[in-house]
């Protein structure tokens, strides 16, 4: 079964930067979507960013575009999300995802990390 572990959360000053971490298990050695993904306290699940496994293509939301970079490095099977110029809108528990089937139908989530700014 796939599991999805974050690290890296935390509090940091309007301006400053954080490195989020998710570590894999459990994935295939097939093709498969990463993603992640945040929420702020009453608001709805925000997608953030997301990478193919295969080809390294990325996108991003809005929001974050010129600021965050998704990576990944598939040896160690592990999702990085690198957030700069963090401003006091990006607070929000931070979820990664894994969609297997790449449709964008993500089934496995790991348990989030808080970040605050």
């Amino acid at each position: 079964d796939v599991q999805l572990v974050e690290s890296g959360g935390g509090s940091v000053q309007a301006g400053g930067a954080l490195r989020l971490s998710c570590v894999a298990s459990g994935l295939p050695d097939s093709n498969y979507l990463m993603a992640w993904f945040r929420q702020a306290p009453g608001k709805e699940r925000e997608w953030v960013a997301s990478i193919i496994s295969s080809t390294g293509t990325r996108k991003y939301g809005d929001s974050v575009k010129g600021r965050f970079t998704i990576s990944q490095d598939n040896v160690k099977k592990t999702l990085y999300l690198q957030m700069n110029s963090l401003k006091t809108e990006d607070t929000a528990v931070y979820y990664c995802a894994a969609d297997l089937t790449c449709v964008g139908k993500f089934g496995y989530w790991g348990q989030g990390t808080q970040v605050t700014v």
